[in-house]
């Protein structure tokens, strides 16, 4: 395991119960984590995407900010939805905010999850073309965002510009160099993660994954990652690529984790969502010694180079960096980080 990160999707609630009661609340604290994060020497900041709800939306006023507070962290998603987005706008957007981060962005992209409403992605302008799939959108979405970042010129100028133009055809700006690379998709299936290789991203799979085969969860996403590696060694890609698997992982080591996760449920589950047989990962909760044996059996985590910890960010900055502390000191080290 070469780097750990943590994943916040952002929620909050006027529950009384809840450190986060706004949306002022969430990106606010979102930028202390990952600020408190670096501090304690954990290697990324993601955050997740959706729309119409009481989350994380729009994410890269947010990932210039933890850019502009942070030094050294990775600065993530998982995932922007390209059913929703323009990849014009996106590309000006994530040029600007890796520029302001020097360069540490790692976006998660895909076709997104199902969301509040019904085809939320016509309310933005979007709709798929004849004969196509809205996953097939976010694809095509996706495939322009990466041709634009690869920062060639494609507009014709205009001959009497308010400003002198560069020679030849011109490209969008802020460019940043190397974004490109730092390109992942997040993948449900076998399908998409092969897709995926021979398009060049990484690869990000979370802990909801197609059941193709009905093995346990992290034996389907390790079959999952292989697969993708194979694939990308078949499309002779010149650089290696990165794999990150997301999982809950708490280590009880004080009255409050075993207050709030000393009683979970410890198995995989399965269910029907956007018509799709899916199955579910399990959460881990345990002593330290215990936590770290059931790691070692987890073959995802072992095929991946990146471990993304899913946080329960409503509960608070302070209590967030504890859970991170407590895997960073009584468990990563055993699973060969650092």
């Amino acid at each position: 395991m070469k780097k750990i990160g943590f994943l916040s999707f952002g929620h909050w609630s006027a529950s009384p119960q809840s450190a986060t009661r706004s949306a002022s609340d969430v990106l606010l604290q979102s930028i202390d984590l990952a600020v408190a994060a670096e501090q304690l020497g954990i290697d990324g900041a993601y955050f997740r995407v959706h729309h119409f709800a009481q989350q994380l939306a729009s994410p890269f006023p947010l990932l210039a900010a933890v850019g502009a507070r942070t030094q050294r962290i990775e600065i993530g998603t998982g995932v922007i939805d390209m059913r929703y987005e323009n990849p014009f706008y996106m590309a000006e957007d994530a040029g600007a905010a890796d520029l302001i981060g020097g360069g540490r962005l790692q976006l998660g992209i895909s076709r997104g999850s199902p969301e509040q409403v019904i085809e939320g992605w016509r309310y933005f302008g979007y709709a798929p073309a004849e004969g196509q799939s809205d996953a097939d959108m976010g694809r095509r979405h996706a495939e322009v965002f990466l041709d634009l970042l690869k920062g060639q010129g494609f507009a014709q100028p205009n001959p009497r510009p308010m400003f002198p133009n560069p020679p030849g055809l011109l490209r969008l700006e802020p460019h940043s160099p190397g974004l490109r690379d730092r390109i992942w998709w997040g993948s449900a299936s076998n399908a998409t993660a092969v897709w995926a290789a021979q398009m060049g991203m990484n690869l990000q799979s979370s802990t909801l994954k197609a059941d193709e085969s009905g093995e346990p969860f992290h034996v389907q996403q390790a079959n999952q990652i292989r697969a993708y590696r194979d694939a990308w060694k078949a499309a002779g890609h010149a650089h290696t690529p990165r794999v990150s698997v997301s999982r809950s992982i708490f280590a009880l080591v004080d009255d409050r984790d075993r207050a709030y996760f000393g009683r979970g449920d410890d198995s995989d589950q399965v269910g029907v969502i956007d018509n799709m047989r899916a199955i579910f990962g399990r959460s881990y909760a345990a002593e330290p010694d215990r936590l770290i044996e059931e790691l070692r059996a987890d073959e995802a985590i072992a095929e991946a180079d990146t471990l993304l910890l899913t946080v329960p960010n409503q509960l608070g900055v302070e209590y967030n960096a504890h859970v991170l502390e407590a895997i960073l000191q009584h468990v990563a080290p055993a699973l060969g980080w650092r």
